[in-house]
């Protein structure tokens, strides 16, 4: 019997070295097909997209219809072109140990979207597309072709922005959706997250093909942002980093992020930066993220809240506009020391006003703002004698403490 299961085992050592030996030969055939397949489908729908360009231009509505429903079906073709490749080598390479590191990242990359499928549908039918047209794209770039490279990204970028269109107006519908405050916090992450991936990886070619000339407005806003494309970022750092890209969202996805989502995004960050100056017990670095306060309540002010048209609640839209009026008197201070000062008592105290709606979350950032508040010589604080604390005065406003 020990020689029967030896035989065996060496029997089953033999088939399994074989089949191994006809899956190496076979990946580079299959590689090569898929290939073929896959710049056959790549050619057909950049033919489709240029004839598609050109209608768009046309106003015979039954051929736009026609052509765009062939568009669809070619563009359908070459993903499943794609995703068959991934399967068909890729997944063999890595399972045989053959695959490079590009490859290995590529389906580790692949894996993670597909188990979102049965919980997130909707993410997930964007992301994969995404994830198929960015390897594509990369394998292209890897090939040197110039001329086609340089065709496929007009392509490229077109399909991306509807892509990350798409992914943006689904997170904006989940905030609007009563979710837990746990859940919120996953869907900003997602937004920021979405949106760096745009600013690195789309926006380039996008102000290759088009040109600066065309982006002036955010030009000034990408110079800011790449300054924290380098290196380790702490905690201050990133919320500076995603206050930049909401900014530059309000100029890219003006209706995929709307404007009250925007408005979330900055009432997060703001949130996030308080809990920094409260958490921080190195002053150097409190002060330093007091500064980014600053600096994140007068974009929020002046970026987003100078535009908002509709106001849920009357009394905040003229608490905004006596804000805003008291702004522009600051604005006219010869004096820059003065005016600064002027306008970091009127940013905190509108913050004070804002954290006050909810006191027992805020105390500990209400008594700093208080503080401040002292410094600038806009409060004084009254000592009591009948208690440890006193109370602050200043400028209209009377605050117990």
């Amino acid at each position: 019997m020990e020689e029967r299961s030896l035989r065996v085992y060496a029997d089953k050592t033999f088939f399994t070295r074989l089949t191994n030996t006809l899956t190496k030969m076979m990946i580079p055939t299959k590689i090569g097909i898929n290939s073929m397949i896959i710049t056959m489908k790549r050619n057909n729908i950049l033919k489709c997209y240029e004839a598609f360009e050109q209608m768009e231009k046309e106003e015979n509505t039954n051929k736009k219809e026609i052509l765009e429903k062939k568009y669809e079906e070619i563009y359908s073709l070459y993903l499943e072109a794609i995703d068959k490749n991934i399967m068909d080598s890729i997944y063999k390479k890595v399972k045989s140990g053959d695959a490079s590191e590009f490859e290995k990242d590529a389906l580790s990359k692949y894996y993670n979207v597909i188990k979102i499928k049965d919980t997130e549908y909707l993410e997930y039918k964007y992301r994969k597309q995404k994830y198929l047209l960015e390897l594509d794209y990369q394998t292209l770039l890897e090939s040197n072709k110039t001329k086609l490279i340089e065709k496929y990204k007009k392509f490229y970028v077109t399909k991306m922005d509807s892509l990350y269109k798409g992914l943006l107006k689904h997170f904006s519908i989940k905030l609007a959706d009563s979710v837990s405050f746990q859940n919120k916090d996953i869907i900003y992450e997602k937004i920021f997250s979405l949106l760096e991936e745009y600013i690195i990886s789309i926006l380039p070619i996008k102000l290759e093909i088009s040109g600066d000339k065309n982006y002036k407005q955010i030009i000034e806003e990408y110079s800011r942002y790449e300054n924290y494309t380098v290196g380790k970022l702490d905690q201050n750092e990133i919320i500076e980093k995603r206050m930049i890209l909401i900014a530059l969202s309000r100029k890219l996805f003006t209706h995929s992020l709307p404007l009250v989502v925007a408005e979330q995004c900055y009432v997060k960050l703001l949130k996030d930066v308080r809990t920094l100056i409260i958490d921080t017990k190195i002053s150097k670095k409190r002060e330093k993220a007091y500064t980014l306060l600053i600096k994140l309540i007068e974009e929020y002010n002046l970026k987003l809240l100078s535009t908002k048209v509709y106001w849920d609640k009357p009394e905040k839209r003229e608490q905004y506009k006596a804000f805003w009026d008291k702004y522009k008197i600051i604005k006219n201070i010869e004096n820059k020391e003065e005016k600064m000062k002027e306008k970091e008592i009127l940013f905190i105290k509108s913050d004070l006003k804002e954290v006050y709606n909810n006191e027992t979350r805020y105390y500990r950032i209400i008594e700093f703002y208080k503080n401040k508040l002292v410094s600038l010589g806009a409060m004084k604080q009254l000592k009591n004698k009948c208690a440890s604390k006193g109370s602050y005065i200043g400028r209209n406003i009377l605050c117990k403490s």
